[in-house]
């Protein structure tokens, strides 16, 4: 059974599913679905476009699904999802789709602190620690376990790839590749996020190997050399192959 304060607003279009605690002066409105067992603390807005999983909190101010700040939006049906377990801070935005994509995506057990801004048509996976204030523009997409600082400024259509560490305060326009940390002005390359790494329970030799593979990629002024050294000197496993699709298929280019 949920629990909806009488001040809260209810549109009867919406669905909820089980045992969802809505306080008040929240508003949920038309073509929504929330899943079971969240939490809506008060003044929470969930948008037209809305899907949203199990056991996620939603703290004061947020808005979920909100009109895409794309001139281009022309009023499409789109729509933001939501996946499970994740903690939405205070005052964060969560723009649905526009007609490039559809949708924006966010994924399970992630936390997203207060005012983070998450664009139009974005991928967030699971597991990833988003700072106060971070902003990414439309189209990005940030892998699984990434933990972005904050007051980060993220320009739209960048990827940001798994395991990272983004200092606090950066601005970039170009790919962050996997496992590395990036910081300073301008944002760059700091070596790899051994920290990071270690409380993710990777081996030292797998540790090193993505040491070394940086260290040959950077080591050729052209990506292209540097992955062909990593070819040449490092056995394939799932690490070094993420790091070669990521460097290859990099529209931006990545940071040095």
């Amino acid at each position: 059974m949920n629990q909806i304060s009488p001040l809260a607003y209810v549109l009867p279009e919406a669905k909820l599913g089980d045992n969802n605690i809505i306080g008040p002066f929240c508003f949920i409105d038309k073509n929504t679905v929330i899943g079971d067992n969240n939490n809506l603390q008060n003044s929470v807005t969930v948008h037209t476009g809305a899907r949203i999983g199990n056991g996620n909190e939603f703290f004061p101010g947020a808005s979920i699904s909100t009109k895409p700040q794309d001139l281009k939006f022309a009023g499409e049906e789109t729509t933001c999802i939501v996946g499970d377990n994740n903690s939405i801070r205070e005052n964060v935005t969560i723009s649905r789709g526009t007609a490039s994509k559809g949708t924006t995506k966010v994924g399970s057990n992630n936390l997203l602190m207060e005012c983070v801004h998450v664009a139009h048509d974005c991928v967030l996976g699971s597991g990833c620690i988003i700072g106060n204030a971070t902003k990414f523009a439309g189209e990005v997409v940030i892998d699984d376990n990434a933990i972005v600082s904050s007051t980060v400024l993220c320009h739209q259509f960048c990827h940001i790839g798994g395991y990272v560490m983004i200092q606090g305060g950066c601005r970039f326009s170009q790919d962050i590749p996997p496992f590395i940390i990036a910081g300073k002005d301008p944002t760059k390359y700091c070596g790899i996020n051994l920290i990071g790494l270690r409380r993710r329970g990777f081996s030292n030799e797998k540790i090193q190997m993505i040491h070394e593979a940086y260290r040959l990629l950077y080591s050729k002024g052209i990506m292209a050399e540097g992955i062909e050294e990593i070819k040449k000197n490092l056995p394939e496993c799932e690490e070094i192959n993420y790091i070669i699709d990521f460097v290859k298929s990099s529209k931006r280019g990545i940071v040095r």
